[in-house]
């Protein structure tokens, strides 16, 4: 019996770093992410590349002013899903034939509620944090590593002279 699943036939070794020779590093994940594509297109066994980021930088990035306004449409929205979710769950087990309904009232009813508890949690947070934002872990350079058995090959392809 074969084994498909990739973790278990690559031994990852969770959770330590990649050994083997650093073929480059890079700024961005865009270029070490282009590099592995062009091993790929060269038949490299790219299972044998890792792409490492370091000099890892939080980042949050100020979106915008919140206010009560704000506050309430995020609520609702994430109310609404909520009630989506209980109402595909109402749908999937209701006899009934009126279960389109049941979605209805049941987005209607979380959206109603997720708004009550976004002003409520927004009133209580006002002065503390009156802005929306986004957090992003971003690395300073990215290092793509291969193993070292495989390192010279890598670096003929990138190089243009492996036929």
């Amino acid at each position: 019996m074969s084994n498909q699943s990739g973790f278990q036939s690559r031994n990852i070794g969770f959770p330590t770093l990649p050994k083997g020779d650093v073929l480059g590093t890079y700024d961005t994940y865009d270029e070490a992410q282009s590099v592995v594509d062009r091993l790929a297109r060269g038949e490299f066994p790219v299972k044998q590349v890792s792409i490492v980021g370091s000099d890892l930088h939080t980042v949050e990035r100020v979106t915008g002013k919140m206010s009560y306004g704000r506050a309430a449409i995020a609520g609702a929205a994430s109310g609404a899903w909520f009630g989506i979710f209980m109402g595909l769950v109402l749908f999937l087990f209701s006899p009934s034939n009126n279960t389109m309904v049941y979605l209805l009232a049941a987005v209607m009813i979380g959206a109603g509620f997720g708004m009550l508890f976004g002003i409520v949690s927004y009133a209580l947070n006002r002065r503390r944090r009156d802005f929306t934002s986004i957090h992003q872990v971003i690395a300073g350079k990215y290092e793509v590593i291969v193993d070292a058995e495989l390192a010279l090959r890598a670096q003929e392809l990138l190089s243009g002279s492996a036929e």
